[in-house]
């Protein structure tokens, strides 16, 4: 029997998301039954974020389709207007490249643009990383919509698979393969401080901490504020070394980089701030940090697997499965500083103590393969009914 070719979107629109599917993409890329083809859109395309996309194709990867959405704004109806200009974007290039599946990694409002676009013109989506909880976030709501517009689901664990399920997900279709970031701890191959700091251009002359800070886009936690209270209680610790990446395109975000650039211009041979790491350093800079800071999920899915600790601040991240390596503070100068406190002493964890990580092995790549050689479509899926007990 011929075997048939597989036509495989995949979606990115941020820097962290492309770094999580690399060897996914690589997989795909390989794979002699399966045609790759890549969207790129959101924060790759834009200068202020690091043109992103540049990186995409040095890592050998063709570029299909790029859809540009972002508008030059800093507020919730600038990026209410970009899901629309993406609704656009998506519908003309899934109409060009008519995959056969598209995979959706994750909550941006980005990805719902694409979802919303590929569900209505049939196309299944395989949605990985469903089924968590990011309270602090519009993120949290948009995860949600992404799993009902879906087809096939891959989480990151099974109380989140179970959620998936909760959500009316039918459980054949919704499989648990862990966090796909964590196939880098298999596959990479990750630089020394020395090739580190030659390729950022930056001195390490000592320990440092690694610090990612986002805007919350729920509730009341304003990203100045907050970001100061960061910033403040690094203060505390003259003797550690910065690298501090920029926040993401969500509204509030552009108002923190002025704040964060300031502080690395006050201070150049402590730290450094840099719009995009891309993964490799990214997971370099982890693995030789003496912690993590901010509130990024990588802070939460990936740095575990390091034995790094990660302070994480505020509520973005609330609500989600956490290794106990993985310190909460309040956006306050006086609860991060507390956190960092522990994160440096390591008074976490006793001594010899290993720390699991909820997430996985880092085999998840493998697995999303055989879902996408195994899928067979029905456009008109059923809802699942969980059984509840009545009041």
């Amino acid at each position: 029997m011929t075997q048939i070719n597989k036509k495989v979107a995949v979606f990115t629109g941020t820097r962290a998301e492309y770094g999580l599917l690399f060897w996914l993409l690589k997989d795909i890329q390989s794979a002699p039954d399966l045609t790759l083809q890549l969207l790129v859109s959101g924060m790759h395309l834009s200068p202020e974020f690091g043109d992103t996309y540049k990186q995409i194709e040095k890592d050998g990867f063709n570029i299909d389709e790029k859809i540009e959405i972002l508008l030059s704004s800093n507020s919730a109806v600038g990026t209410a207007k970009s899901m629309g200009l993406g609704v656009l974007g998506f519908t003309d290039a899934l109409s060009r490249l008519a995959p056969d599946v598209l995979i959706i990694l994750g909550d941006r409002f980005e990805a719902l643009a694409a979802a919303q676009t590929a569900m209505i013109l049939r196309i299944p989506i395989i949605h990985l990383h469903g089924g968590e909880i990011t309270e602090g976030a519009y993120d949290d709501a948009i995860r949600h919509a992404i799993t009902k517009l879906s087809y096939l689901h891959g989480t990151s664990t099974d109380e989140y698979r179970n959620r998936v399920i909760q959500l009316g997900e039918s459980p054949e279709r919704v499989k648990n393969i862990g966090a796909i970031g964590l196939e880098h701890l298999n596959r990479a191959t990750f630089m020394t401080v020395s090739e580190l700091q030659d390729s950022l251009g930056f001195e390490l002359s000592g320990s440092y901490f690694v610090v990612t800070y986002h805007p919350v886009t729920l509730g009341n936690e304003s990203p100045e504020k907050s970001f100061q209270a960061l910033l403040d209680a690094l203060d505390e610790y003259p003797n550690y070394q910065i690298i501090l990446t920029y926040p993401n395109a969500d509204d509030g975000g552009r108002r923190i980089i002025p704040m964060l650039e300031a502080y690395a211009a006050s201070q150049p041979k402590r730290v450094l701030a840099i719009p995009s790491l891309g993964q490799v350093r990214y997971l370099s800079s982890v693995k030789h940090a003496v912690a993590v800071i901010g509130n990024s999920s990588s802070g939460i899915i990936e740095v575990p697997a390091f034995d790094v600790p990660t302070v994480n601040i505020g509520s973005r991240q609330k609500g989600r499965l956490a290794a106990k390596s993985v310190l909460n503070a309040d956006a306050t100068k006086e609860s991060i500083k507390k956190a960092i406190d522990s994160a440096v002493s390591r008074d976490y964890k006793a001594v010899g103590e290993t720390i699991v990580n909820p997430y996985g092995q880092g085999d998840s790549s493998k697995q999303i393969i055989e879902m996408i050689k195994g899928l067979h479509f029905e456009p008109c899926k059923s809802f699942f009914d969980v059984n509840i007990e009545p009041d």
